[in-house]
């Protein structure tokens, strides 16, 4: 018999975790199974288990895709450099670009990120196991944002002397937080359509309340 090529067996694999990311979109990733992804990618359960031995291992796949294909790495290096000892400007260049992010990667990504928030709280365990099978060079974009955020100003309270009104690594936990819950508004908000809400949830305007307030706290404000 012939060889299978990798490119094809890499087509594959491509295809199932397309399915389950059609999936995820549709219902929350606490309640998909896999005979959900099967149904979707059209092929017989003996395919597609000569892929994936199971659904932790699918969905360990899309989170890499996600992931890898979504990097804000160049864009996070670009900001900080350009800003500077200004981190004012720093942080505020941050927040534009993460808005932009959201609205550029759409709903559908946004809502398969807070049902896995939603997997992380009801399974950890489950969620540790799949989180185990992702090197680091696939980790979430906000690892690294939130590692180089730290290390920035981190410099810029010792170097101006600042008195940040918490730790720099608390402020950050507070960013984060932000973050998901300006995601979790967007993404009710374009999903429902909430009445009185539609066009009315501005990210940017979110964020650039938020860059504010770390402004304030970093200062000491």
């Amino acid at each position: 018999m012939p060889r299978v090529s990798e490119e094809y067996l890499e087509q594959k694999r491509r295809e199932i975790v397309d399915a389950a990311y059609r999936v995820c979109v549709s219902k929350p990733i606490t309640s998909v199974e896999m005979k959900d992804v099967i149904r979707e990618t059209g092929f017989s359960h003996g395919v597609v288990y000569r892929y994936y031995k199971d659904l932790d291992e699918v969905l360990s796949d899309l989170v890499v895709r996600i992931n890898t294909e979504h990097k804000i790495d160049d864009k996070v290096d670009s900001i900080l450099a350009a800003a500077g000892d200004d981190h004012d400007k720093a942080i505020h260049n941050i927040c534009a670009m993460l808005s932009d992010y959201m609205q550029e990667v759409g709903v559908d990504l946004m809502r398969v990120s807070v049902y896995c928030d939603v997997l992380a709280m009801s399974e950890p365990e489950r969620v540790m196991k799949v989180a185990g099978k992702i090197s680091s060079e696939a980790q979430s974009p906000l690892v690294y944002l939130v590692t180089s955020l730290s290390s920035y100003l981190t410099r810029i309270v010792a170097s101006r002397k600042l008195s940040p009104v918490r730790p720099v690594d608390e402020i950050l936990e507070f960013f984060i937080a932000s973050f998901q819950g300006i995601q979790t508004g967007f993404v009710l908000t374009e999903s429902l359509k909430i009445e009185g809400m539609e066009g009315r949830y501005k990210t940017d305007k979110m964020f650039a309340c938020l860059a504010d307030s770390v402004v304030l706290m970093v200062e000491g404000r």
